[in-house]
């Protein structure tokens, strides 16, 4: 058990009843090497601000050991030694370096307005399974940063590159299934997906957000049953709900490592706050592609004018042909990049930029990473 040490005050105003909460009202200043330890709840309704330097510890062998208050706590140094947690019921700050020694910070995982604030992309240590963030932790910074989360006693990182500046991401994990989450209103169907995506994850997800682009790396662990999904990790691929379509889309893989039992697989860049989760998912293997049929309108409208190919930009080589009923070619390209309106450019058109007739027509798409490994069929219906 810690003990208070040394702490300096400028202005300070608390009161304590029954010995059950230390309440600050008024400004707390602690300067280097000052130290304060929280045998007690802490009230903050003053002035516990980053300006703070030293150390603040919240002990407990037994109780679990509460935030509370109007205004945000923030530390310079921060370690926890409660046996039975610290539960946050305001943000808590820190700005230096944060010591998990004994139980977990809770946040309610039913609002995210709440968390554990890493105030400057620092350092923290200890946090394995019985020790880490059972809820929201947010991260400010431009350095390489790995969530401290899980869910009850399970520890589940995700982790974000270096960022090219200052930015704020903040993240949660939920061991739960997707398709009747227990802290989100709604459900998020893992039959709802891209044409590409072959499994989803429906154990756990990972809630992140933020404003600016970035890659996530998701890990698993023995209990993520990563076989359900595939048996090569290669096809793994990171996966996320979108807001704007609700469903799932393809996030990509730029790089998947380990094995069945551990590893961590890593996403294209993305926006978070355009996707309520994201999980683990799968793509589709050789010869599983189902027939997917294409309707689409290129006559000037600006709405849904070339041929779409969802998650088709989350590989990298890929091929397109498109027969009318007759078997003769009608389009072809390497590359296709889904802007294809509707304008033959086979040998048999007599003018190559003129427009199709309405109809039916069929295409092939070959596509791969780095080889053609997978193709699609179906047919397309051009509407004017």
């Amino acid at each position: 058990m810690k003990t208070i040490t040394k702490i300096a005050v400028l202005l300070f105003t608390y009161s304590i009843s029954a010995q059950t909460a230390f309440h600050n009202y008024g400004n707390i200043k602690m300067h280097a090497n000052a130290s304060i330890g929280f045998h007690t709840d802490l009230t903050n309704d003053g002035t516990l601000d980053n300006d703070n330097e030293g150390l603040a510890g919240f002990y407990s062998d037994s109780e679990t050991r509460t935030i509370t208050g109007n205004n945000k706590a923030t530390f310079y140094n921060v370690e926890i030694d409660a046996t039975n947690n610290v539960e946050l019921k305001n943000s808590l700050g820190v700005t230096n370096e944060l010591s998990f020694i004994n139980g977990k910070v809770l946040t309610p995982k039913s609002n995210s307005d709440i968390s554990l604030d890493f105030m400057q992309h620092d350092f923290y240590a200890g946090e394995d399974d019985n020790r880490h963030v059972d809820g929201y932790t947010s991260v400010t910074g431009t350095n390489e940063f790995t969530f401290p989360i899980g869910d009850d006693n399970r520890l589940r990182p995700m982790k974000l590159p270096t960022q090219n500046q200052n930015t704020t991401f903040k993240g949660a994990y939920f061991n739960e299934d997707p398709n009747s989450p227990n802290t989100f209103a709604q459900s998020f169907l893992t039959n709802q997906k891209q044409v590409f995506i072959e499994n989803i994850s429906q154990l756990e997800f990972w809630n992140l957000k933020g404003t600016n682009k970035t890659t996530v790396t998701l890990t698993w662990d023995n209990q993520s049953d990563i076989s359900a999904i595939t048996s090569n990790i290669k096809q793994l691929k990171v996966v996320g709900w979108s807001n704007a379509q609700n469903k799932w889309i393809d996030l990509g893989n730029s790089n998947a490592s380990g094995d069945l039992t551990t590893g961590q697989v890593t996403s294209n860049e993305f926006v978070p706050n355009d996707y309520e989760i994201i999980t683990i998912g799968s793509g589709v293997v050789d010869g599983k592609l189902d027939d997917v049929n294409i309707i689409f309108t290129p006559n000037g409208d600006s709405t849904n004018e070339t041929l779409v190919f969802e998650g088709l930009e989350q590989y990298n080589k890929n091929e397109l042909e498109v027969y009318n009923r007759w078997g003769n070619l009608v389009y072809k390209t390497s590359n296709y990049k889904n802007d294809w309106n509707g304008k033959s450019t086979g040998k048999s058109t007599i003018n190559a930029t003129d427009d199709l007739p309405v109809g039916t027509y069929f295409y092939t798409l070959k596509l791969g990473k780095t080889e053609l490994s997978k193709t699609q069929k179906g047919w397309v219906y051009i509407q004017r």
